[in-house]
């Protein structure tokens, strides 16, 4: 009982990052055959892997749930709920994507709204009671709400399958997710970018959440894609897909200054294995996924061939994570 009392919601990360390495792996499969196959088998060890991570989840809240609350209103561990939310729209996605299979898909999906809005929106409402938040608790951290939000469209394929009041609550929801959240992370990004500036680096142990800069800004690219190919409104493509060229663009000055400083912490300081280590994996598999999604629509091989040499190196983190955090579970245990 003691391990669900102390459970960490962050272990979801763990989830949305094997779920961004499976949808790569498949993808990429155009490259090298076998990666198809390692897509479909971390699709179902994913699927394993959320459930045995949601009945911890779901007890906490029943049977410790002051203890939960209390994490909640934390201004840094509270949005780590976020990723209960972005780890079953996650998984929707490879269900629909590696495996699809629209049925299942569909209903992880809804349930995966419930979780996103709910969290999204009580997360907001704790900080903006709570006070003067110490500028030591903004972090990267605070990106997970908007990344949940904005990958909502990863569903984007129900506005097609849908019909009546259903087809337009879907559409709804997917543009207001998208809205909802990409400009709630530009908001939070000049604000975590001034913690930057003002405050020393992150301590050693939170230092791969430098890297979830990437988490909304690839996760933005693919979602608005899906959002537009599968829009029962008439929109103009052309332009949403320009400002998805540059959005890359920025993603990919975050990808030279993460490595850069991750490299000063490995040199200067330590890098030290910890849960949070799953922030090297989702936000390098957004931009990876988002590389080819834009290699394909504007037919640059270059680019597609860049995201293929990122999903490489994006195995070898995930590897080594996944080891290192096997072997952290087992010996807690």
């Amino acid at each position: 009982m003691e391990r669900i009392k102390n459970f960490n919601p962050a272990w979801f990360a763990s989830v949305m990052g094997t779920g961004a390495v499976a949808i790569a792996s498949y993808k990429y499969s155009t490259y090298w055959s076998p990666l198809k196959n390692v897509g479909v088998a971390l699709t179902y060890l994913n699927a394993v892997l959320y459930i045995i991570l949601l009945i911890p989840w779901i007890l906490r809240w029943i049977v410790y749930r002051k203890d939960a609350l209390e994490d909640l209103r934390h201004p840094s561990k509270g949005h780590f709920y976020g990723t209960s939310g972005a780890a079953t729209i996650v998984l929707a996605a490879q269900f629909l994507v590696v495996l699809h299979d629209r049925t299942t898909a569909w209903y992880l999906w809804l349930w995966g709204l419930v979780l996103t809005f709910i969290f999204a929106f009580w997360m907001s409402y704790e900080i903006f009671i709570a006070g003067e938040v110490d500028l030591r608790h903004l972090s990267p951290a605070w990106y997970i709400p908007p990344v949940a939000l904005v990958i909502i469209p990863f569903g984007a394929v129900f506005m097609r399958t849908t019909a009546g009041y259903t087809r337009e609550f879907v559409t709804i929801v997917n543009y207001l997710g998208w809205g909802a959240g990409f400009f709630l992370y530009l908001i939070l990004y000049a604000v975590v970018t001034l913690r930057f500036i003002r405050h020393e680096l992150l301590p050693p142990q939170m230092a791969p959440l430098i890297w979830m800069n990437l988490g909304p800004i690839g996760a933005s690219i693919t979602a608005l894609f899906a959002l537009v190919n599968n829009s029962s409104i008439a929109v103009s493509k052309d332009p949403l897909f320009i400002f998805a060229f540059f959005l890359w663009g920025l993603g990919f000055w975050w990808l030279v200054m993460a490595l850069a400083l991750t490299l000063h912490y490995i040199r200067n300081m330590s890098l030290p294995y910890s849960l949070s280590w799953w922030a090297f994996i989702f936000p390098l598999g957004a931009f990876t996924n988002a590389s080819m999604d834009l290699g394909k629509v504007f037919g640059l091989e270059l680019m597609k061939l860049f995201g293929y040499c990122l999903l490489w190196a994006l195995l070898i983190l995930w590897l080594v994570t996944f080891v290192k955090t096997l072997k952290m579970g087992l010996t807690r245990s």
